[in-house]
């Protein structure tokens, strides 16, 4: 997917990653919602995330991937049911609570002993993850509480010159959250409905 970029596309994704690179913070699209973003080893542009949105950081932050093997730097060993959901559904509209791994930071995890990670169907943010060589911390581009959003437009409206760089590209995000799935817990449990249904889910795997 990321081979079919345009050269305007190509250029803008160059200029993130050299701020992605630097520490910077930036917005972009994805499948679902427009995302908020750096790299998961910066720790002052995570914080700043956390001011962007006004979100405490007792709350833990998403992860994002470019593509499966990155599993095994942000998470412990997989369940097989685990496996099954990947193997369906990423990548796609499916965020996956696991256990980190110890290059997940406190910080992002909330101090927790888990992770949500997702594989976004985007050509724009696998792009940007595998030009910093790490996956990205990508929360919704939104301010705490408020609508997520869906164009680059209403990304600059709310978020402003907070942000280093807003992407502007195709295709737009279809304005569906992820489907949220606790896979720490003994039986797996959806947290939240979203891009896939609970039924797709239970099709797949037993939940509880």
């Amino acid at each position: 997917m990321e081979d079919q970029l345009s050269e305007k596309l190509r250029k803008q994704i160059k200029k993130a990653v050299d701020i992605l690179s630097k520490g910077g913070v930036i917005a972009f699209p994805t499948d679902t919602v427009y995302g908020l973003g750096t790299g998961i080893y910066n720790q002052s542009g995570i914080k700043r995330i956390f001011d962007i949105k006004k979100r405490s950081t007792g709350v833990a932050l998403p992860v994002l991937l470019s593509d499966v093997a990155q599993l095994s730097e942000v998470s412990m060993t997989l369940s097989a049911q685990s496996w099954r959901l990947i193997k369906e559904f990423m990548p796609g509209g499916l965020t996956l609570i696991v256990y980190r791994s110890q290059m997940v930071s406190d910080l992002i995890t909330a101090g927790g002993d888990t992770v949500a990670v997702r594989i976004p169907d985007h050509p724009v943010p696998r792009a940007l993850i595998k030009g910093i060589g790490m996956p990205i911390v990508g929360t919704s581009a939104n301010i705490s509480g408020k609508p997520t959003l869906i164009s680059a437009e209403d990304v600059r409206r709310e978020l402003g010159n907070a942000v280093d760089m807003v992407i502007d590209a195709e295709p737009p995000p279809n304005g569906k959250e992820s489907t949220v799935v606790d896979m720490a817990s003994d039986i797996p449990v959806v947290l939240r409905e979203g891009a896939i249904s609970r039924a797709q889910i239970a099709r797949v795997i037993e939940l509880g």
